[in-house]
């Protein structure tokens, strides 16, 4: 059972399980001023060993003036903030303290990766029937934007990678402390990375070969054993995974959040067992300190910090989705920079599928001079990256001239606002593989035991995924330019229309180009 405290702490109750109706006492402590607690007679239960049982009952009083939380109820907004607690709903508060959680989660990532690895180095060579390469490209690479948006960075707690590494590392790491230029230049080195193999995918066709896969697989588990071996925690994951960046924008569009109760941490915590670790819980793997996080970027959600601490002093939140992008504390070039790359990798990726790919590969050609595909399309793939990026400098030096902010800092903050379109052109795209092949996993699945398919691949028909499509933009558009709106405002009354207009004219040019790529016929991955 846990008890709440008027500052908004969730407090270990000394007898857990028992059914109890915590009515408020009316009498007051003389030395704190707080409200006793009826049942035990102290100001806080503080006991730091005390499990946590379902049900939940919180005593939970009012702030001053707030006449609609009764004493008493059961209530989901406690005094440390307006958003919700979701870890006041017992059932979710018993999943995130349970020793198993995300044990399980992690032991069933693990079992399918390696069949995963399994199937690409040693299966058929056929990526259409191989059962690694479209549990991989079909399934797992559409779903997890979707997952970042819905969940945050859930994924990387059960990512079955740093797994392994967290293994190695308990048998013979050093723990080293991670590198000073990994902690200042991570962000761009995982920028590079995930355009290094954007583009590597194309020249050496990743995605069409199950050995590629199973290579690219191989060599991130090498890289997060190799890192584990020699760093503290979760050191690749932080600062090399090609994944990192793209998890790090994405997370920040979800409507879920930890936080934690900054009053209830200042006045209670001086051990920070939240991200040094106790006898509960390990400490943060990725570096964290949840009193002073105010961004999804960093968080796996792997519950560690929720354990540790014995006050109750972390929340998981539900706010308003993308709500992050126009109260961003420390905006970052870097991640603002690849969220104007990821509008280039999604064209390109687009523009692969279309049957326009051919003359426009033959057109660069003649441009180069070159017959070779790998030249031709690297010079593609260059101007793609490049174009939204000139694009929003552009834009951003025009808005400066009306702000008091530099063109860096303009850039910065209006990319952060392109994170919801890029999400949804991402998700968009991804539909068209998951809906329209999504079939082709059990297909090859089934073919694999020798079993014979009697249906097709295609989830719904084109023009339904279409539709589909057209709506997630229009999502991700609205979003992005209410994002827009409220930065053009920041630090003002009311937001200046002569710095928002040239964004939204760039946001209208790029919501137009993703509509006419979902317009026309494209490819399948598995045939």
């Amino acid at each position: 059972m846990i008890v709440s405290s008027p500052d908004g702490s969730m407090e270990p109750f000394p007898e857990p399980g028992m059914m109890l109706d915590l009515a408020p006492d009316p009498g007051l402590d003389k030395e704190t001023g707080l409200d006793c607690c009826a049942v035990c007679d102290h100001v806080l239960c503080d006991q730091e060993d005390a499990a946590v049982t379902s049900p939940t009952i919180i005593h939970h009083t009012a702030p001053a003036g707030d006449q609609s939380l009764q004493p008493g109820l059961m209530a989901f907004l406690p005094p440390s903030g307006a958003e919700p607690n979701l870890l006041h709903i017992p059932l979710v508060g018993a999943i995130f303290r349970s020793r198993f959680y995300p044990g399980v989660f992690q032991a069933a990532g693990v079992a399918v990766f390696a069949v995963v690895m399994w199937a690409t180095l040693f299966g058929t060579v056929d990526p259409h029937a191989n059962v690694g390469s479209t549990i991989v490209w079909i399934l797992w690479w559409p779903l997890l934007p979707l997952t970042f948006f819905l969940a945050a960075r859930f994924w990387c707690t059960a990512c079955p990678f740093p797994v392994v590494g967290d293994l190695v590392q308990k048998i013979s790491g050093i723990s080293l402390p991670v590198p000073k230029l990994l902690k200042r230049y991570g962000i761009w080195i995982i920028d590079f990375l995930f355009i290094l193999i954007t583009w590597a995918d194309h020249v050496f066709g990743i995605v069409g070969s199950p050995r590629g896969t199973g290579y690219l697989l191989l060599a991130l588990l090498v890289g997060v054993v190799v890192m584990s071996l020699y760093f503290e925690r979760r050191a690749f994951c932080s600062n090399l995974c090609f994944l990192g960046g793209l998890s790090g924008n994405y997370s920040m569009t979800s409507p879920l959040a930890l936080r934690a109760n900054h009053d209830n941490c200042r006045t209670k915590c001086r051990d920070l067992w939240c991200a040094k670790g106790s006898e509960r819980a390990a400490a943060c793997p990725m570096f964290e300190v949840p009193r002073t996080m105010d961004t999804n970027r960093e968080c796996n959600m792997c519950g560690n910090c929720i354990k540790s601490c014995p006050h109750g002093s972390l929340r998981l939140e539900l706010r308003k989705p993308t709500s992050e992008f126009w109260d961003v504390k420390k905006p970052r070039p870097e991640v603002a920079f690849l969220a104007m790359v990821l509008v280039g990798v999604v064209i390109i990726q687009n523009l692969t599928m279309l049957s326009v790919w051919e003359p426009l590969l033959a057109w660069t050609g003649s441009l180069t001079g070159s017959a070779s595909f790998n030249v031709n399309f690297t010079v593609l793939f260059v101007v793609a990256m490049a174009a939204p990026l000139a694009a929003m400098l552009a834009v951003s030096k025009v808005s400066s001239r009306f702000s008091d902010r530099d063109v860096l800092a303009d850039f910065t903050l209006f990319g952060y606002a392109i994170i919801p379109l890029d999400l949804a052109a991402h998700m968009g795209h991804n539909l068209f593989h998951l809906l329209g092949e999504g079939l082709a996993v059990p297909r090859s699945i089934v073919e694999a035991f020798g079993g014979v398919w009697g249906y097709g691949d295609a989830l719904l028909n084109t023009p339904t995924i279409q539709v589909l499509q057209y709506l997630m933009l229009g999502a991700g558009a609205l979003a992005t330019a209410y994002a827009a709106y409220r930065i053009a405002g920041r630090g003002l009354k009311r937001p200046d229309f002569r710095v928002l207009v040239p964004h939204l004219v760039l946001i209208v040019v790029l919501v137009a180009v993703n509509v006419y790529m979902f317009a026309q016929p494209m490819a399948h991955r598995a045939g």
